[in-house]
């Protein structure tokens, strides 16, 4: 027997879709993070369409003799299901679990990062920056929280180096993202390129790039992004040695 406590197993939660290339990226990106940190239990839990579901892992575990657990949402803004719903989860877990949750993804440097690749795979280079200007689109939220972080993260961005970034939303937040895409070619911005704020495909995203389609380049989503397997590992390490939200009964 080891000397040492076992490292808390990491749930990554996501948020689920009818969609199946949703699960097929949030599975890429948890073997990415399982790649990064090869001693690390990784599982995955899905809040609805998919499964298995958090609740039915979180028994698993329990059922295991695990006694701890940081959830991670895979969530880039602190909107309700980061608020509301994964803390309900997460109360209902079986007595005997001790549960840390992890912070949501956004905002980090490491997701600008990740942005960018994206941009630079879909053919733009760091020459293109002041001639480019950006639409950061993102799903959308009603939470005034995660529409301001969106707004600050468009702000911080442009700081370096693209000739502008404008946030937009698939949904509940305006401007929609053709809306800004137009806005853009109205200030004569010479390339417009769009930048998906989201993780996985989906209905959202797909609005997303339909909107898309008067812009130069689309670009694809974070995925499994080395940046955001990264992102993963700091939010877990960080939430590792926090204080428990679900003591053990």
């Amino acid at each position: 027997m080891s000397r040492y406590p076992a490292r808390p197993v990491l749930l990554v939660i996501a948020h689920g879709s009818r969609d199946p290339r949703h699960a097929a990226t949030v599975h890429a990106l948890v073997g990415a993070v399982r790649a990064l940190r090869p001693g690390l239990r990784v599982e995955t839990g899905f809040l609805d369409f998919n499964v298995p579901s958090v609740q039915g892992v979180l028994e698993s575990l329990a059922a295991e003799g695990v006694r701890d657990v940081v959830a991670l949402p895979l969530l880039l803004t602190r909107a309700f299901h980061a608020k509301a719903d994964i803390p309900a989860v997460l109360r209902q877990a079986p007595a005997g679990l001790r549960i840390r949750q992890a912070e949501v993804l956004g905002p980090s440097p490491l997701l600008l990062s990740a942005l960018e690749r994206r941009l630079y795979e879909a053919g733009l280079t760091p020459a293109d920056k002041p001639t480019t200007g950006v639409v950061l689109a993102s799903a959308g939220s009603t939470d005034p929280e995660a529409i301001a972080v969106i707004a600050e993260i468009a702000r911080e961005w442009r700081h370096t180096g693209w000739c502008a970034v404008r946030p937009a939303f698939a949904s509940a937040s305006l401007p929609r993202t053709e809306d800004a895409v137009a806005r853009l070619r109205a200030e004569g911005v010479r390339r417009v390129a769009v930048a998906p704020y989201v993780l996985a495909p989906g209905f959202l995203p797909d609005r997303i790039a339909r909107g898309a389609a008067g812009a130069d380049v689309l670009a694809d989503v974070l995925g499994p992004a080395p940046e955001v397997a990264r992102l993963l590992v700091e939010r877990y390490e960080a939430a590792a040695v926090r204080e428990l939200v679900a003591p053990a009964a």
